[in-house]
């Protein structure tokens, strides 16, 4: 019988430099999606998933965002005062359990191998999610989910997978298709950001991961990687090399890339216009200055 995956690795040590000057202040995680900061969107897809620790590997200047998974008793009280039930109900999903959540600091910002393996001593010998809290999905059953039930099947490391227009391929880790099962894919190969037309499909990795304990050994031996950075995706490809399996799952829904001001305001009003109380007033809105730029053409 397989280890329950119950731990998650949030790598968060970025400094968003692409929403300055936002993020001056202002941890990328942290800014707001419709009414629920990046951060909860994978807080919640990872409870959903069965996750019962998590791990941030943060960096100076995420104080806010560690602040904001505590308690906050004063505000507690006084929604509880004026009555505001909906509003105590909708905190109790940022706050943390004594002990669910934990900390590790990335000093060097050496790439997501190395911030994955900042956290290897809390990983100890257990399967492990890695979230990717960029990569905002909406989807009927969460991706993780959708993942945790494959991995269930069959064992081994695992990537989210998504098809991308080749022009598109030299932007994410490609997988290299040995089996194309559907759902589930057979990898026999990674490659990182390759060359135009070098890519070995269009199936692109997206960050969500479920490892083996052995990853992290691989990282402990990683050199440096494309861009100078310690991959992840060297690490996993090394799985491959070992003759251990490695699985690809093209998810159900669809992923914003919320690292990017376009993804993030595309991923705005997708949610935007999923939400009952919001639907209307924004598509109307939409429906308006879309009339209005017509008409100036």
């Amino acid at each position: 019988m397989r280890n329950k995956v119950t731990k998650a690795i949030f790598p968060v040590a970025g400094l968003g430099t692409r929403f300055l000057p936002a993020t001056k202040s202002v941890p990328k995680e942290i800014m707001t999606l419709v009414d629920r900061p990046l951060i909860q969107y994978a807080i919640d897809e990872a409870r959903a998933a069965g996750i019962k620790e998590f791990i941030f590997v943060t960096s100076r200047g995420k104080g806010a965002l560690e602040d904001y998974f505590d308690h906050s008793p004063q505000l507690e009280a006084e929604l509880r005062k004026k009555g505001k039930d909906d509003l105590l109900e909708a905190l109790k999903s940022t706050n943390m359990e004594s002990g669910a959540i934990a900390y590790i600091r990335q000093h060097r910002a050496l790439g997501l191998g190395h911030a994955v393996w900042c956290a290897r001593r809390l990983i100890a010998n257990e399967p492990f999610a890695v979230i990717l809290p960029d990569d905002v999905i909406a989807a009927e059953t969460p991706c993780l989910q959708q993942m945790v039930e494959a991995y269930e099947e069959t064992g081994g490391s695992m990537v989210a997978a998504m098809e991308v227009p080749v022009a598109q391929t030299s932007s994410y880790g490609m997988l290299d298709v040995a089996e194309d099962h559907g759902r589930i894919v057979n990898v026999q190969g990674m490659v990182e950001k390759p060359a135009a037309g070098e890519a070995p499909s269009n199936l692109a990795v997206i960050g969500r991961y479920i490892l083996t304990p052995d990853v992290l050994r691989n990282l402990n031996k990683m050199k440096q990687g494309a861009g100078g950075e310690i991959q992840l995706t060297d690490a996993i490809a090394q799985e491959i090399e070992d003759g251990r399996p490695v699985h690809g799952v093209r998810f159900t829904g669809q992923r914003f890339d919320c690292g990017s001001k376009a993804g993030f305001l595309q991923a705005t009003v997708a949610f935007g216009l999923a939400r009952d109380d919001l639907r209307d007033a924004l598509q109307d809105f939409l429906k308006e200055i879309m009339h209005v730029d017509q008409a100036a053409q």
